[in-house]
């Protein structure tokens, strides 16, 4: 039977979901976990979730899925294991880092890849096969064919989302909120900037959606609800069902996971009762943005998006009829029940939202508790509505008080049914054997011998009376057999004491089947990890990405050390196989390394286009290529031992090499080469470069990549995604995200019709060029795909003097010039000011 995988970001949250029928659970420890701001649970808490969780056959996972710096390592070892040792189930990892450390200290506890691993095609789940994972959770852009495809052939599990909120970027992958803010997502602390209004305007800073009603919340998605289509995910393969929703209340969490309890279980066994439509009105009222099945079935477009509310809509119960501006008493048609206790939201057509508890209903001239379906109400309100305005209701307290009975009760919901077999003889001690559903069993004998009666002979109704008596325990007294000789007599006390005894023994014996061998000595996280010295003394080079034949010229200009052709074109047109052979043919031309690099993002669908790019260009002329994912490693490196080849391969930044121990993992995948995470502060990249064993590069030039989503809002609102065919506005205008504080984000489309949006300030650090090139870094470098050729011309000889001369050149020698060559509108980055810490 499928898993079915629940949230919990506190312990009644923890509680609702294993009593209302998960079968493992996902949470976090107080460090290194995704959501840093739930509650979490300290090590105490942990501890006692996991017995109470094995005590019901319920397995836990942890995450562990942020980046990890240098300076956590020690403590990231010693939590791993204390996880070990108190017996999670699993833990959930995006650093490679984690996991080979893991491997190292904890190798019997099983590793899953976290959906911000950004798996998105089954040759990233080959590398990860190669890993020693044993589970992979696919990004949720991946459409239900793939997600077949990928279970039929791997022999990892593969968990999928099913249901609650959706990040717009692929996971792992956003910068948004760590550049804005300095909160990251890969640090467990996103400020969710998706949820906040923008608008799509062009250079003239004109609104392009006003004349189509869009709202302001372009980058905030629908909530994931995929019950109508677990049947076909059932079938696909899919190993476990996650939902979404650390961050939400134990009401949420109990609500949702019954109702997937029930459709999981009705699949499999159709005498059990399924109602589907309260279901969805159960779903639809405890939380929804509106719903999506995000790309399981197609390309959805802005029907993915909740575009007016980034927040609960909740359901729409009526209408207003009549509305009296002196008293405040409003006059509503309901569509569904309302109940004293309730919260209903009015969309106001002219102010917004007027939001109120329900404290009073009349029905005509009586108060009533609640009213239904047809109703005419009166309530009054705190502020103005106006006729024909929509009711939502935000919050019922019928469904609240249902789903507070799987969490505000100490006795257990989910019980485990349990028999019974009492033998009683004169003269015999009095046995009692023990059987639960999970054909676990214990025989206990009294000290106590039987003895002849002289009043009371015991009975079958007397064994019962004590027998039932299991209090709070996770168990239910299902049979009974009694084996009593004629005229014996046994005190309640040692029946009791039996069945005391009893349970104890069998709830030792349940959590016995999750003891795992003792842990090997923790390792000496320096002398294991950190042997290398990095002696580095060539000169700093130069590198510049390119996106077209062009921009090509203009970098080779001025001698740059390499150029990175290729991958996501930012003008949107293919960048074809000529394109490539005329970039290595220029480059060699002007003795510059040529190096190739692939795409961010490749479904599975899209895979095929490494083999089709190698195979057609003149891959014996060029350098290296540069690779987004372990999946295009995977792809890459199959095709060179294809043709016996020996391609230096470099890893790019959307793999988030963090600290020297990821350096390790690629290293020993034969990777050549790094691109450092642009979450790195300086300090933390000489840290890096001080101790790697790989040539390290990072970006110091360009505007860095915020996002990158299958969801293009162009092409959603103005070219008819949702259609199966867009008409392609990209390739007739410049895009940009205008957000509350007149700050414009460029949006671009590729040539795959990914949406790119890039900071609205440019990285220079062309001051800090001389502290960069004696950091240790390899190379640097400037990311020309949204610049023209004659400003990329000028950065790049600026750059390239600047290297050569270090603080000798004239720009530091004045001030006023060094301003005027960085210009006002950009960015250091992180490399300053960093990102929040993960504690």
């Amino acid at each position: 039977m499928v898993e079915l995988l629940a949230p919990a970001g506190t312990w009644q949250s923890f509680k609702a979901a294993v009593e209302s029928g998960a079968n493992a659970i996902y949470l976090a420890g107080k460090n290194f976990g995704a959501r840093a701001f739930a509650d979490n649970f300290d090590e105490e808490k942990l501890q006692e979730a996991v017995e109470y969780a094995h005590l019901r056959n319920v397995a836990i996972h942890v995450t562990v899925n942020t980046l990890i710096d240098n300076n956590e390592l020690p403590a990231l070892a010693d939590y791993l294991i204390y996880l070990y040792n108190v017996g999670v189930d699993a833990i959930i990892v995006q650093d490679l880092a984690v996991a080979k450390l893991a491997q190292k200290i904890v190798p019997d506890l099983p590793l899953h890849a976290s959906t911000q691993m950004s798996v998105n095609n089954l040759s990233s789940v080959k590398m990860l096969e190669k890993l020693n994972f044993t589970r992979v959770v696919l990004a949720r852009e991946v459409s239900l064919k793939d997600i077949e495809y990928i279970c039929q052939n791997t022999s990892l599990e593969i968990e999928t989302f099913i249901h609650g909120a959706i990040c717009v970027c692929y996971s792992g992958q956003c910068l948004m909120s760590s550049m804005i803010g300095g909160r990251s997502g890969n640090r467990g602390r996103c400020a969710q900037p998706c949820r906040l209004p923008y608008t799509l305007v062009d250079e003239h800073d004109n609104d392009l959606l006003e004349e189509f009603e869009a709202g302001q919340y372009l980058l905030s998605p629908r909530d994931m609800k995929t019950i109508d289509m677990i049947p076909e995910l059932i079938k696909a393969g899919v190993s476990s069902f996650k939902i979404e929703g650390r961050m939400k209340k134990p009401e949420y969490v109990a609500i949702v996971v019954n109702a997937y309890r029930n459709k999981i279980d009705s699949y499999y066994d159709t005498s059990v009762t399924y109602n589907k439509e309260q279901t969805d009105k159960e779903l639809s009222q405890i939380f929804n943005r509106d719903f999506t099945t995000a790309y399981l079935a197609n390309r959805p477009g802005k029907n993915m998006i909740s575009d007016r509310k980034p927040n609960n809509r909740g359901m729409l119960i009526g209408r207003v009829q009549e509305y009296d501006y002196n008293t405040h008493l409003a006059q509503i048609k309901l569509s569904d029940d309302l109940s004293i206790g309730d919260k209903i939201d009015f969309w106001v057509k002219v102010g917004g939202r007027v939001t109120t508890n329900v404290a009073d209903i009349k029905l005509g001239k009586n108060s009533v508790s609640c009213a239904h379906k047809n109703d005419i109400v009166t309530i009054k309100l705190p502020a103005h509505v106006h006729e024909h305005d929509r009711v939502f209701k935000v919050f019922d307290i019928n469904l609240s008080e249902k789903a507070k009975t799987y969490f505000n009760t100490s006795d257990p919901v989910r019980k485990i049914n349990l028999q019974m077999t009492l033998q009683a003889s004169v003269d015999q001690p009095v046995h009692l054997s023990l059987v639960d559903d999970d054909n676990i069993s214990v025989d206990i004998a009294s000290e106590f011998i039987a003895q002849a009666a002289l009043k009371r002979p015991l009975t079958y109704d007397t064994v019962q009376k004590q027998m039932v008596r299991l209090g709070n325990t996770i168990y239910n007294l299902h049979q009974l057999t009694c084996s009593i000789g004629e005229n014996v007599m046994v005190p309640m006390s040692v029946l009791n004491e039996l069945r005391r005894q009893g349970i104890e023994a069998l709830l030792a014996k349940r959590l016995q089947n999750f003891e795992r061998p003792a842990t090997v000595e923790k390792l000496n996280i320096k002398k294991d990890f950190f042997t290398h010295k990095n002696n580095h003394t060539a000169p700093t080079q130069l590198f510049v990405a390119v996106d077209t034949v062009k921009k090509v010229a203009a970098a080779v200009k001025h001698n740059c050390s390499g150029v990175i052709f290729g991958g996501d074109s930012y003008t949107g047109q293919i960048i074809s196989n000529n394109d490539y052979n005329k970039a290595i043919s220029l480059c060699h031309n002007n003795i510059t390394a040529i190096y190739i690099s692939l795409p961010r993002i490749l479904r599975q669908n899209q895979m095929d286009y490494i083999d089709t790019l190698l195979n057609n260009i003149a891959v014996d002329n060029i350098d290296g290529i540069y690779v987004h994912t372990l999946g295009q490693l995977h792809d890459v490196q199959r095709f060179c031992q294809q043709y016996d080849m020996n391609i230096p391969i470099w890893s790019d930044f959307s793999v988030n090499i963090f600290n020297n121990i990821s350096l390790n993992v690629v290293k020993d995948l034969d990777i050549s080469g790094v691109v450092l995470s642009p979450e790195l502060t300086l300090q933390q990249i000489k840290n890096i470069t001080s101790q790697a064993c790989l040539p390290t590069e990072v970006i110091v030039h360009g505007h860095i990549e915020l996002m990158v989503s299958e969801y293009c809002i162009p092409g959603s609102f103005l070219g008819d995604v949702a259609s199966g065919k867009c008409s392609r506005p990209c390739q007739n205008n410049h895009f940009y995200l205008k957000d509350r504080k007149n700050e414009h984000f460029p949006v671009i489309t590729d040539q795959f019709c990914h949406m790119h949006i890039l900071n609205g300030r440019e990285l220079v650090m062309l001051s800090h060029l001389p502290d960069l090139s004696a950091s240790g870094i390899d190379r640097l470098r400037i990311d020309g795909r949204y610049m023209d050729c004659n400003k990329l011309d000028k950065i790049v000889k600026l750059y390239k003097e600047v290297l050569a001369k270090g603080k000798y050149h004239k720009l530091f020698q004045n001030n006023n010039m060094l301003e005027e060559a960085e210009g006002s509108n950009f960015t250091r980055g992180h490399f300053f000011r960093g990102i929040l810490s993960n504690d």
